[in-house]
């Protein structure tokens, strides 16, 4: 495949980009947008004290099935309280350890996950990602302290009368923008958009092959809306973090090409928005404060993540 190909996705990345836009040395991207001063506010949303759980389970019942490039993590019970039982006051304890690859679950794209032209985020050379060090720039503890801002639930399939979107929708700009309308809510600078295509229910009635297929989700349509206003982070609720499969013949994830190597911007894949949504459908009430930090392993490329959204 040629480099000196003209991609649609390329030259959309091109108009959108953040390269240089907090310096030469940003390694953060759009999640310069969450300042204190947001976090504040988004502090302010937390009324009732609820608490919903977004998170998949990591445990040996995920998505991925055995000899894939990505797999399911392992728990492993490193000391038992019968390993301690002999201990002359009583007591006992329990060690445990978890094999996993940090994108197995719910997790972070990082902004050295996904490049192209041998460059990722804020030219970041290819080469700077190694069996050595991982990621030398742009490495997920990066961006751990800004992933706590005001969290917006854009329910899509809601929009379109359904309870989960059909196989391979793009979402567009024009989706977003309905969603806001009917749920009355509107998506500010520093904000994470957190988007419901409905998928996640094909992982909850255990159709695991159904939920990693051909999924509904954003497209470069939805590109332009995200730099506008803005926006901090996308956490999507499919397998895939855009529409899958590709429409572009010889692209794979364009998507994912522009918002994180041009645009800087976290993307995050396998939420759970199920019981959120439906309790903002219920209260009118689609903001909250969404604490959604990682895992600070060096050199990391992505995390994976409980994020909790409280109301």
């Amino acid at each position: 495949m040629s480099d000196d190909k003209i991609w649609p996705h390329h030259e959309l990345g091109k108009e959108l980009s953040n390269w240089g836009r907090w310096g030469d040395d940003d390694q953060v991207g759009t999640l310069n947008f969450v300042t204190p001063e947001k976090r504040v506010a988004a502090a302010k949303l937390v009324r009732t004290g609820k608490a919903f759980d977004l998170g998949m389970a990591f445990g040996s019942d995920g998505p991925f099935k055995a000899g894939g490039f990505r797999n399911n993590p392992i728990h492993v019970m490193t000391l038992l309280p019968s390993d301690t039982a002999m201990v002359a006051d009583g007591q006992i304890s329990a060690d445990d350890m978890i094999i996993t690859g940090l994108q197995s679950a719910t997790q972070w794209d990082g902004l050295a996950h996904v490049g192209y032209g041998h460059k990722f985020y804020n030219n970041m050379p290819s080469a700077a990602v190694n069996n050595f060090t991982g990621a030398a720039r742009n490495d997920f503890p990066q961006v751990v302290d800004r992933l706590i801002s005001r969290g917006v639930l854009l329910d899509i399939a809601a929009v379109k009368g359904v309870d989960r979107l059909e196989d391979s929708y793009e979402i567009t700009e024009a989706d977003v923008l309905a969603a806001e309308e009917r749920q009355g809510v509107r998506v500010e600078s520093g904000d994470i958009v957190c988007l419901r295509t409905g998928t996640y229910k094909w992982f909850l009635e255990g159709d695991r092959e159904r939920f990693l297929g051909n999924n509904p989700g954003p497209y470069l349509d939805m590109c332009r809306w995200l730099h506008e206003r803005e926006v901090a982070a996308l956490a999507v609720d499919n397998s895939t973090g855009e529409a899958w499969p590709c429409p572009i013949e010889g692209s794979v994830i364009p998507f994912h090409q522009v918002v994180i190597r041009d645009m800087g911007l976290t993307l995050g894949e396998m939420f759970n928005f199920e019981e959120l949504a439906a309790d903002c459908e219920q209260d009118g009430v689609w903001e909250f404060m969404l604490n959604a930090t990682g895992l600070k392993v060096t050199g990391a490329v992505g995390s994976p993540i409980t994020p909790i959204a409280l109301k």
